[in-house]
């Protein structure tokens, strides 16, 4: 069984980013959304990106963000992952030539899959505590034993993770990776190192009861 991946979101700082690279990280997410408190600009962006080691995924977060400025920021920063939190149609997923992730919102369990198989074309699913037309990352969490199977594709588990409670979501779920950011901060879009190192430290210690 392979490790379960780990993303850290809503990096601001280059020394977050740079921290959870030496911690053993697979990917940071830059969020590119102007109302979020972990709003990044292009430059902002670009700044990070560069003092980061090889071999880290680098996610940037969209949601119902015109294509145009989509564009824009993917033919500035180099991105390898887009994702995709909003009402976005299939096809303006599809449409920049990069892979992509799908937030499933799973404030209604019953429906993730008929809402995920529209995103046939996605690399994989993140599922967060958020309901459709809402935004995720509000760091509450949700009843991961409503997770239907049958996704197809990786599922990215997210939504109210934290140092304390992500063992026994790896143990349990069983995700392909998790993602975290309000849990591993001192301060909205602030990673605080510790809480970054007991955070991977619980996803390995999950992944050994597999």
């Amino acid at each position: 069984m392979l490790n379960t991946r780990i993303k850290i979101c809503g990096i601001t700082r280059i020394e977050d980013g740079v921290c959870a690279a030496s911690l053993g990280v697979d990917a940071i997410g830059l969020v590119f959304v102007e109302r979020s408190p972990r709003f990044v600009t292009v430059e902002q962006a670009c700044n990070i990106i560069a003092q980061l080691p090889p071999f880290v995924v680098t996610v940037g977060l969209f949601m119902d963000t015109p294509a145009s400025e989509v564009a824009r920021i993917v033919n500035r920063v180099p991105l390898a992952l887009l994702q995709f939190h909003g009402d976005e149609s299939p096809q303006e997923c599809a449409a920049h030539c990069r892979p992509y992730l799908k937030a499933v919102p799973m404030a209604e369990p019953r429906r993730a899959l008929e809402y995920a198989q529209r995103y046939r074309d996605a690399h994989g699913y993140l599922l967060d505590s958020h309901g459709q037309g809402q935004a995720g990352g509000s760091g509450a969490s949700f009843d991961w034993n409503a997770i239907p199977q049958g996704f197809g594709k990786p599922v990215i588990l997210a939504g109210g993770l934290t140092p304390d409670n992500v063992r026994e979501a790896v143990k349990r779920v069983r995700p392909y990776a998790v993602d975290v950011s309000s849990g591993v901060e001192s301060g909205k879009g602030i990673k605080d190192a510790g809480r970054i190192a007991a955070f991977v430290r619980g996803v390995r210690e999950g992944d050994s009861e597999f």
